[in-house]
């Protein structure tokens, strides 16, 4: 299909002139992260791909060492675990940066579905299946309407349950909305709005 090719040349193209370009501001923020707090630089987390396939993510570590085993999947802006310089990576979407990584490699794409750990993945109905049917993306439809998911789940005592019931819902209608009415043109609408968004 000619969009599955443009869609697969564009992601390519733009990861490699993105981790070029951006490879200043990533020297930065590797320093940031190492001077802030002991660990590895990135965080490689395992989540769910295409068709059901597990794969690593990279993104720059923005919590203390062992963070999974303090906490579940979903976090809040006021999460203890959240180190200092993570704080400023996850207010302005740095951390991101590293999946470009993912896009290159083939794991990812620019566009799609962000991609989820098992546990939700295993909460999927016949329907929402449909989501693992594309690459796992960097940005979408519910990416743009939730562009800070971890403020809305600040203050809140139980993060997981109030992502369940305030974000998850809204989360799975766009991502199926973009599964039924993808196309490259669709992402490129997606990347412009969401590079207006960081912007704002």
């Amino acid at each position: 299909m000619l969009d599955d090719f443009l869609k697969r040349a564009f992601d390519i193209a733009a990861s490699l002139f993105g981790l070029v370009c951006l490879s200043p501001v990533i020297f930065v923020v590797t320093i940031l992260i190492k001077v802030g707090s002991p660990g590895p630089i990135f965080y490689r987390g395992v989540r769910v791909g295409q068709h059901g396939r597990p794969f690593r993510v990279f993104k720059f570590r923005t919590m203390v060492l062992h963070a999974e085993n303090m906490g579940g999947p979903s976090t809040a802006d006021d999460d203890p675990r959240i180190t200092k310089t993570g704080r400023f990576l996850r207010k302005y979407k740095l951390d991101e940066l590293p999946q470009l990584i993912n896009v290159l490699k083939g794991e990812m794409s620019l566009v799609g579905p962000r991609p989820e750990v098992q546990c939700y993945v295993d909460m999927f109905s016949g329907k929402e299946k449909a989501i693992l049917s594309v690459r796992p993306g960097i940005t979408d439809w519910a990416s743009i309407w939730n562009s800070d998911e971890g403020a809305i789940l600040a203050g809140n005592p139980d993060p997981e349950k109030a992502y369940a019931e305030k974000i998850r819902p809204e989360k799975i209608r766009l991502q199926l909305k973009y599964i039924r009415e993808r196309s490259f043109w669709i992402d490129l609408k997606i990347i412009f709005q969401t590079l207006c968004a960081i912007v704002r």
